[in-house]
């Protein structure tokens, strides 16, 4: 069944703000809208990771698509949607009567009774993405041609080309066009048809998604020339992109991943085909092959602290152990210092350590993995050494003043210049959420750690200071930094990883005042807010230049990844009974109804606006937000 069919309706909205995603393992993507306007950057058929995951390289931004019947060139139906500065031409979403998301994308057009479909698809392991397009003029003969015109940009993913600097070369073929600048080189080549050469510029396309983020938003994009496909009967053409000249490959329907899991249910189904998107190649230090996980489509890399959050999720739950052992080993491997990595670069691919968290959600991971693989020789020979190094790390003190205090065994860390916990908005030199000191989650954190590692004599102490130094009330649960004599009573959701790590330092009473506490506060139908309505520092709208959206992406804005802390502390305190589990499904199906047709169809959005209607913003797909719900959704039995 089709996401949506399109009979009468032929406005833009709100299928311009749907988006869909495919993805090859590499870090490669394809994205777009269901219209097939390019509103973002970040938007196109091909983006390449040229050293996996990262190096990515927007090669294909879109293809235009033009149809004549009867032999006449008039009138041209164009089945494309672009948008330029005060107008979007064509609209050829008035043909457009079906899309459908699944291992491929799927769009089925009507034009004067003939019927074009369209699929999307990228190669497995490949940086290449194939478009098999098919024209069926019904009972009847009826002549048409169909023409595809390739816009290719060749520029790094955050970037933008401009005509006037660029030095394109091209080399053409009969059916093979190749489109070069300095390294990078994509080549199109068709199965049916013939390419005619026509290079052009084609000036000013608009992106709005950038025009509202405060972004330059203009782009010139370069067209080698025209692949055509004629004929009266039923015929079909597949553009091959990024493939070498004259090598086009066979189209098929390809794998599904989740095709033939064990799990009947639609819902994880669906959870389990998001959750594949994110799992990616990355060599190990020792040139070995590895797995990571990207943390989000279009735009991040795999980062160390989103990495070890989702793994339970991604990998744990869905039995895919080895790769779960991969993406262990490689971050092992990184461990410098006591801390693992927090992200790659992406142009360097070299490992950068500024996080406080990330190395203590590697613990947790670890103990996760061990637990549900039972993988004891992964974990002596190569896991536990690495976690004993993060333990002597932070007794002993690392980087950026993070550091265990003698006085109590609570972790401290950064300065007023260092954002190094999750909530990391900086712009400039203005930090929007200051956490320096001892946050609680970190402490939270270094307790279940400290658990885990059987250090029974510190982690008791560790459990005594945190209840005298976090603990407010059963009315307003725990502080959220401890900073000399400044204790931060701000309201946010942070104190719920006290009560969701399996190992707490806190009581009975006291968890379940936290969760009290959360729920009124900060809980919404897609996640946590980051901070209490009440608070004049809370902002409900995620809007505006960097400055502004970096200043509500922790003060008010909605995180879905929360969901998954939340509704485990939830079931802990209410012991998993009957109606507990009843609610938390009721409070986790807003999710659920999300990914069926707002944003990234199929996805989780990184977050939302705090105030109504929660409008998904930020990042449209991120891996944290997939898995803690796929996680939940696991042990909910949904």
């Amino acid at each position: 069944m089709p996401l949506f069919t399109i009979d009468t309706y032929h406005e833009l909205k709100p299928h311009d703000q749907q988006e869909w995603l495919l993805t090859n393992g590499l870090g490669g993507y394809a994205m777009s809208t269901v219209v097939g306007m390019n509103t973002r950057r970040y938007h196109g058929l091909l983006c390449a990771a040229t050293n996996p995951p990262v190096g990515r390289v927007m090669m294909v931004n879109r293809i235009g698509e033009m149809l004549t019947l009867d032999d006449k060139t008039e009138p041209l139906f164009e089945l494309g949607v672009n948008c330029f500065r005060g107008s979007i031409h064509p609209r050829g979403d008035q043909y457009l009567a079906k899309f459908d998301l699944g291992e491929q994308a799927c769009w089925e057009y009507e034009v004067n009774g003939v019927r074009i479909t369209k699929q999307v698809r990228m190669q497995s392991s490949q940086n290449v993405t194939a478009v098999h397009y098919t024209v069926d003029p019904g009972a009847k003969p009826r002549s048409f041609k169909l023409m595809l015109q390739p816009f290719v940009s060749l520029r790094d993913f955050h970037s933008l080309r401009r005509a006037d600097s660029s030095q394109f070369r091209m080399q053409a073929g009969e059916n093979a066009v190749t489109v070069g600048e300095g390294p990078n080189e994509v080549t199109i080549a068709a199965d049916a048809g013939a390419f005619n050469s026509e290079p052009n510029w084609w000036y000013g396309h608009v992106y709005p998604a950038e025009t509202e983020r405060g972004q330059d938003d203009l782009e010139d994009l370069y067209t080698p020339g025209i692949f055509v496909l004629e004929g009266s009967e039923k015929l079909s053409i597949t553009l091959w992109m990024g493939l070498p000249p004259n090598k086009a490959g066979t189209w098929d329907e390809g794998p599904d991943p989740v095709k033939n899991s064990k799990t009947a249910s639609p819902t994880l189904q669906k959870l389990l085909r998001a959750a594949n998107d994110f799992i990616v190649f990355r060599k190990s230090p020792d040139g070995k092959p590895g797995t990571s996980v990207i943390a989000g489509y279009p735009w991040f890399s795999d980062w160390g602290r989103d990495t070890m959050i989702s793994l339970p999720g991604l990998l744990l739950v869905t039995g895919r152990f080895e790769q779960a052992r991969e993406v262990l080993c490689v971050f092992a491997q990184y461990v410098s210092q006591g801390m693992i990595p927090n992200r790659f670069g992406d142009y360097t691919n070299e490992p950068e350590y500024n996080t406080v968290d990330a190395s203590l959600w590697f613990i947790h991971a670890v103990f996760e993995y061990l637990r549900l693989s039972k993988d004891n020789a992964s974990f002596e020979e190569i896991l536990l050494p690495a976690c004993k190094k993060i333990i002597e790390g932070y007794q002993t003190g690392t980087r950026y003043n993070i550091k265990m205090d003698p006085a109590d065994g609570l972790i401290s860390q950064g300065d007023i210049h260092t954002q190094l916990t999750w909530m990391d908005a900086k712009c400039g030199d203005i930090c929007f959420t200051p956490r320096q000191g001892k946050p609680v989650e970190i402490n939270a954190l270094w307790y279940h750690a400290l658990v885990l590692m059987g250090m029974k004599e510190l982690a008791e102490k560790v459990a005594t200071s945190f209840q005298k130094a976090f603990w407010i009330s059963p009315f307003r649960g725990l502080a959220d930094v401890l900073d000399g004599t400044r204790r931060d009573t701000a309201i946010r959701p942070n104190q719920i990883f006290a009560v969701s790590l399996p190992n707490s330092p806190l009581t009975g009473d006291q968890q379940a005042a936290v969760v009290e506490v959360v729920r009124r506060e900060l809980l919404t139908p897609v996640g946590l807010r980051t901070l209490a309505r009440s608070d004049p520092g809370y902002r409900g709208i995620y809007t505006g230049d960097q400055f502004h959206r970096d200043g509500a992406y922790h003060n008010g804005t909605v995180w879905p990844w929360l969901i998954g802390a939340f509704l485990e502390a939830y079931l802990k305190v209410n012991n998993r009974s009957t109606p507990a589990i009843a609610q938390a499904k009721e409070w986790l199906s807003p999710l659920m109804n999300h990914m069926n047709d707002e944003g990234a169809i199929g996805q989780i959005a990184e977050i939302f606006d705090g105030d109504p209607p929660h409008r998904p913003v930020g990042c449209p797909a991120q891996a944290w937000s997939i898995a803690e719900v796929l996680r939940v959704a696991v042990s909910l039995e949904l």
